[in-house]
């Protein structure tokens, strides 16, 4: 079957749109919080590689501002960033056409009674820009700007501790067109490349990328399913903490990535999530339980080997990006206490700065804790735990599990604090503290350093662990399950079967169609198209 694998260029944090002030030549950025996940691209490599009797046709969301050319066949590029593109704007009727869709659309987003109008908006403005391609245009036009300024500002509104400014508005204008932009692309239709001839989108990430899939389901009714490794909406109120932009602009953003998270989640055939942990936020964002089925995220890295023996000096291994979230004065007070009874431990920070100046203020910290000389501070080396005697993560907030799970399949002892889905990855092969609690911490980081055989019983069970919850093989399973459950119980020609009044045929295909080497794919439609 023909497969849409819809993806950020990069699935590494949240997709916030940065602009830092609104003016001619300043175009919008993106801007992303700390390094994630495996990135989208690479999983669905692994996937697509997993499953070669699927054909798979990958759709790119970018956040530079000029996708650049297809690096193969069967790719599909959309930048994101930039300026908006240009063209000509709709006629005087069919401008009006526009003004009410958006309307409907920014009502749903500051009116708490309106909410139903997003989906009847975004639909909308998807159907007038296939039929025109204008909708770039009127996103930049002086009357979207004025419809957005009335909505905004009418009695009732949400608009999150003020009235919107001027340049309020025209910022999230800006950010509103780049947020509605892959409604633009040349996506949508039932010949080649078009998502209306594909059997099934695959989702993976969210957000924008969820947007072609559900015009692709309301066009021609293909069904989705949407993978989610880490939740977009809650990496978006994360990215939006530090955002350069008044708290209006800030709320009526949240509240599009709010709205467009409820209307993926409702639409979607099937949500699987990457943890069971990510499952109870779907819950919480209105998913229906029935349709979420928890995939580990697969990683190659499980046949990685084990790190060497350990150093000679015993070393706590602290990994992870230098900023408050992750929380590393926390291991600082910790190895402080450790230090005490353990005078010859090493404590070993290693990650890039996420905070300007946050290397620096460690250091100082350090120094006032008469630690310098047993700490050192060091740059990311992914998946080098050799350095260490005992891996810790004392993060306040979930980390990206692709750590965890490295520093698991290392065969090192793990340490963390008890955040996100921390329990559930590493269950009992390894030792959970409470967050932000050192002595709880110190306790723990004696107890594994002065242990040897414990050590070595930990470190075991948590690589065994992780090659058996996180190997490929179990989500190319998983998904080649889920894809054949969709397609056998959803109506085949969706495309064809929107004529009026015409009934569905679940089984409209014959046998051949899926057949490698089988009849061609144009015969085994006519053949259908002729019953």
């Amino acid at each position: 079957m023909r497969i849409a694998l819809l993806t950020e260029g990069r699935q590494d944090g949240p997709a916030a749109v940065v602009r830092p002030e609104p003016g001619p030549g300043n175009g919008p950025e993106r801007d992303r919080e700390g390094p994630g996940p495996a990135g989208a691209a690479g999983w669905g490599e692994r996937l697509a590689a997993g499953l070669p009797e699927h054909e798979f046709e990958r759709y790119l969301l970018l956040p530079g501002a000029a996708p650049g050319p297809a690096p193969q066949p069967g790719v599909h590029r959309l930048a994101l960033g930039g300026p908006a593109r240009g063209g000509r704007g709709p006629g005087t009727v069919r401008r009006r056409h526009y003004a009410q869709a958006y309307e409907d659309l920014v009502r749903a987003l500051v009116q708490p009674r309106e909410r139903a109008g997003f989906a009847v908006g975004l639909h909308a403005l998807a159907e007038l820009t296939r039929q025109d391609g204008a909708l770039p245009a009127f996103l930049a036009s002086d009357h979207a700007h004025r419809v957005l300024e009335r909505v905004w500002r009418s009695p009732g509104a949400d608009t999150a501790a003020g009235q919107p400014l001027l340049r309020d508005v025209l910022v999230a204008g800006d950010l509103l067109e780049q947020c509605l932009r892959p409604l633009t692309a040349d996506w949508y239709g039932s010949g080649p490349g078009g998502l209306g001839g594909v059997d099934l989108c695959h989702v993976v990430g969210g957000g924008p990328a969820a947007l072609p899939a559900l015009v692709a389901k309301q066009l021609y009714g293909v069904p989705f399913v949407l993978t989610e490794h880490g939740l977009h909406l809650r990496e978006q109120y994360l990215g939006y903490r530090q955002a350069p932009y008044r708290w209006p602009v800030r709320a009526l953003l949240l509240s599009y990535f709010r709205q467009l998270t409820a209307e993926t989640y409702r639409q979607a055939a099937l949500l699987t999530p990457g943890s069971g942990y990510d499952r109870e936020w779907q819950l919480r964002c209105g998913a229906e339980p029935d349709r979420i089925r928890v995939v580990y995220q697969g990683t190659a890295a499980v046949d990685r080997p084990a790190a060497g023996p350990e150093p000679a000096e015993p070393t706590l291994l602290w990994s992870g990006r230098l900023e408050p979230a992750a929380d590393p004065e926390l291991m600082l007070h910790a190895f402080a206490r450790v230090r005490t009874e353990l005078p010859a431990a090493r404590l070993l920070l290693r990650g890039p700065e996420g905070r300007p100046g946050h290397r620096e203020h460690l250091a100082e910290l350090a120094d006032r804790l008469k630690l310098t000389p047993a700490v050192t501070f060091a740059e990311a080396g992914e998946g080098d735990w050799t350095d260490g005697t005992v891996a810790v993560f004392s993060g306040r907030a979930r980390w990206r599990s692709g750590a965890l799970v490295g520093a698991m399949l290392s065969g090192r002892a793990v340490i963390a604090t008890d955040v996100g889905a921390t329990r559930e990855l590493l269950g009992p092969a390894g030792l959970l503290v409470p967050p932000g609690d050192p002595a709880a911490l110190a306790v723990a980081c004696r107890a594994l350093l002065a242990d040897r055989e414990r050590r070595s019983r930990l470190g075991l069970a948590g690589r065994l662990r992780a090659q058996e919850r996180f190997a490929v093989e179990p989500a190319v399973a998983a998904f080649r399950e889920v894809y054949l459950e969709l397609v056998t119980r959803w109506p085949a020609y969706p495309a064809v079967e929107r004529r009026a009044g015409a009934l569905p045929r679940p089984f409209a295909r014959p046998a051949e169609y899926w057949v490698a080497g089988g009849r061609p794919r144009q015969a085994a439609e006519a053949m259908a198209e002729a019953r």
